[in-house]
Parts: structure tokens; C-alpha cells; sequence
């Protein structure tokens, strides 16, 4: 990030259209953010700067990062060749932060939401990003006490990045769909089957879903413009659902909310790298997937962030809504080729109950959201197969 932070907004952009013209097709990355919880009370706790000065030395340290809030802790895959690696080194890095902060008498959590953490009471971490997010967003960025995982694919060429962003946007509500798992917040039932979704791409400037763009050279225009209208001032401040990275030649996905079993996160990622280069071979044998416009997105946009995997969905070919179980199930079926490509074929699955219903049906049964919650916790520490 430092030498990022020293280049001018020119140069971020000539590095970045440079390192996608050399970037290996379909090499993967994942980052997963998790909430720092007291063991008593299941209470978000600002120890943030604890984790991390704990990780000083250690296996995870260049691998774990900030996210925003003093009681969220983010970790990193970093680059892997296939989707076995990925799966692998989400199990790890999930294994070194659970020994990290086990010893400090701190547990983890992976849904998208608290279910009752009041927002007031979390700390901004004190580095130069976060303070000027703070700086610009003010009450924006201290609701968004929220965690996802999100997935980077890399595209070689910038043009076809581009044409691989413009078609994954068609699918952000899939996605969604599948890792909806925060039904709770501040206390109550949301109604919503991602309230982390509402929050965070309601509340954020130049969020959720973009804009298709024409070319590279359109997109490059586009960010030239905010920088030089000083709309913003890192190009991290872009906060779209999907992304082309100016850092790395990597379309991200940013949809997914967190998910509490290692088992779910990976079928989520292995769907998502699919998608991606799914959507990528199918530009290079000249049938690309075309872009929705950005208002029939943002139809099936709600419909996952309100009724995820229980809902429906609407299929534009047939002009119908159809299930969402039904649609998940017809897009496995189309990436297939794509994940055995990549290696994530036997990681796809879609769930009987995804999270968010799980939570829901026991919520429904009279559980109180401190018994679900620990349930999800609990989920969260078992790294297993």
C-alpha cells in the first residue's frame, strides 16, 4: 500500500493497465473479515491493534489486515495458481488467526451482521486511510459495521477485464443470494436476508452495482474524472459490488457476506473465481456475456438482499421470476466447464439453507439472536473439511 500511496493518480492508472496486459489468467485470491468477539458476552471488542501486534513474527502477520473498525480483523489468501490452493489457504488462514487470538481470550465471528453491536461504540482504527474515510463519510462509514469475503480473479488484458466486470454484474444478486447470512441487526430481525448489503451499498457512495463500461480506456476516463474532481482520493474510495483493481490485474468481487463455515465460504469463492472465468472464456469464443442494464440488476438486486435463497429471482431470458434455488443450481450447471479449468468444480454446491435461513428458521422457533449467534461462532471456529 505504501509505494501504491506514492504514485499520482496517472501513474496507479498506467501500473494498473500495464499489470493487466501481464497478468496470468485466473490466479485467485481471497479475503475473509471476521468480527473480534469477547468469549463472555459475544459483544464486539476493539482489539484490533492487539490481534495484530500479537501476529508481529508470526505465520499470518503479512497476511492479515484492518478493516476499517478496531473490532474486525481481516485475512488474506494471497495469490494462488489454482481453487485446491485457495481452499487450502482459507482453511489455514482461518487455523493461524483462531491460534492468534485464541490465547488472548478472544473469539471470532463470520456473519455479515452483529446481531445487536451498537455501532456508536466501535472505534475507527487510527491509520492515514481509514482516517480520511472517517474524515469524508462521518456517520456513513461508522454504520458500516460489517463483514464479507470478498474474491479476486485475475484478467489478463485490460479490455477483457473490463468485458469480465461488465458480465459479473449480472450476476451480483446471484451471489448475494447464496451468502445472505445477516438477517440481524442492532437488536432486531431485520426482515432482510442480508441487512449487511442495505447497509453498506445504500449507505456508500459509488457502491453496489456499477455502471457497464465500453473499454478500458472508458473506465480509465471515468477514474481520471473522480480523481480530478476531486470526488476522490484513492481509487480504493470506488466501493462497487465488483471492480476491476487498480492494484492488481484482478476483477474483485465484493458482494458476498461472510460466512460462518469454512465448507460454505469455500463453495461461495469457487462459484464466484467460476463466474469469472466463465464469463472470460465466454468472451474469447465470441459470445460474450452481454451486461443487463443497471435498473433490472438492481430488481433482482433487492430481491436477494431481501428474501436471499428463499426467494425468487427473475430469469430476463424467460421473463419470469423463477426460484432462487433454481437459478443457483442453473448457474452451477453453466460455470461447470470454467471451475474444472480452475480447479473448483468439486467446491460447488448450493446449500440446503444457506446462513441466513438457518438463523431465520431458529429465530422463528424462539431462539433468542445471543443463542443463534453463538451457534454461528461456533461454526466459525470449527476449521474443518
Amino acid at each position: 500500500m505504501g509505494e501504491e500511496q506514492r504514485l499520482s493518480p496517472d501513474e496507479q492508472i498506467a501500473l494498473a493497465r500495464e499489470q493487466f496486459e501481464n497478468a496470468t489468467d485466473f490466479t485467485i485470491a481471497v479475503e475473509e473479515e471476521f468480527a473480534i468477539l469477547d468469549p463472555q458476552t459475544l459483544d464486539l471488542t476493539n482489539r484490533f491493534e492487539d490481534v495484530q501486534a500479537a501476529a508481529q513474527g508470526t505465520p499470518v502477520e503479512e497476511h492479515l489486515a484492518g478493516e476499517l473498525i478496531a473490532s474486525e480483523v481481516e485475512v488474506r489468501t494471497g495469490r494462488c495458481e489454482t481453487f485446491a490452493d485457495v481452499a487450502a489457504t482459507m482453511a489455514e488462514r482461518r487455523a493461524q488467526l483462531r491460534a492468534l487470538v485464541e490465547p488472548m481470550g478472544l473469539l471470532l465471528g463470520a456473519t455479515g451482521t452483529h446481531p445487536w453491536a451498537d455501532w456508536k461504540e466501535q472505534r475507527i482504527i487510527d491509520t492515514p486511510h481509514y482516517r480520511r474515510n472517517d474524515e469524508l463519510l462521518r456517520y456513513v462509514v461508522w454504520r458500516n459495521n460489517t463483514f464479507g469475503l470478498h474474491v479476486h480473479v485475475a484478467i489478463n488484458g485490460p479490455d477483457r477485464a473490463i468485458a469480465v466486470f461488465n458480465g459479473m454484474r449480472n450476476f451480483l444478486p446471484e451471489l448475494l443470494t447464496l451468502s445472505c447470512s445477516s438477517p440481524f441487526v442492532e437488536g432486531v430481525n431485520s426482515g432482510l436476508h442480508s441487512a449487511r448489503t442495505q447497509i453498506f451499498t445504500r449507505f456508500f457512495p459509488r457502491c453496489g452495482v456499477p455502471d457497464s463500461f465500453a473499454s478500458w480506456d472508458q473506465y480509465e476516463r471515468f477514474v481520471r474524472f473522480l480523481f480530478d474532481t476531486s470526488s476522490i482520493t484513492e481509487h480504493t474510495q470506488i466501493w462497487w459490488s465488483v471492480r476491476p483493481h487498480l492494484a492488481f490485474p484482478t476483477v474483485e468481487i465484493r458482494i458476498c457476506d461472510g460466512q460462518p463455515e469454512l465448507s460454505e465460504a469455500h463453495s461461495l469463492a469457487a462459484l464466484a473465481a467460476s463466474l469469472a472465468a466463465r464469463v472470460a472464456r465466454a468472451h474469447d469464443e465470441g459470445r460474450p456475456v452481454e451486461p443487463l442494464p443497471h435498473r433490472l440488476i438492481e430488481e433482482n438486486f433487492w430481491r436477494a438482499i431481501s428474501w436471499g435463497l428463499s426467494g425468487e429471482l427473475i430469469d430476463f431470458g424467460r421473463g419470469e421470476p423463477i426460484p432462487a434455488r433454481q437459478r443457483i443450481e442453473e448457474l452451477i450447471e453453466w460455470v461447470l466447464p470454467a471451475a474444472e479449468e480452475i480447479g473448483a468444480a468439486s467446491y460447488l454446491a448450493a446449500p440446503e439453507r444457506n446462513v441466513a435461513e438457518r438463523q431465520i428458521e431458529r429465530f422463528e422457533d424462539g431462539a433468542s439472536l445471543e443463542e443463534i449467534y453463538a451457534e454461528q461462532v461456533r461454526a466459525t471456529e470449527w476449521i474443518g473439511g
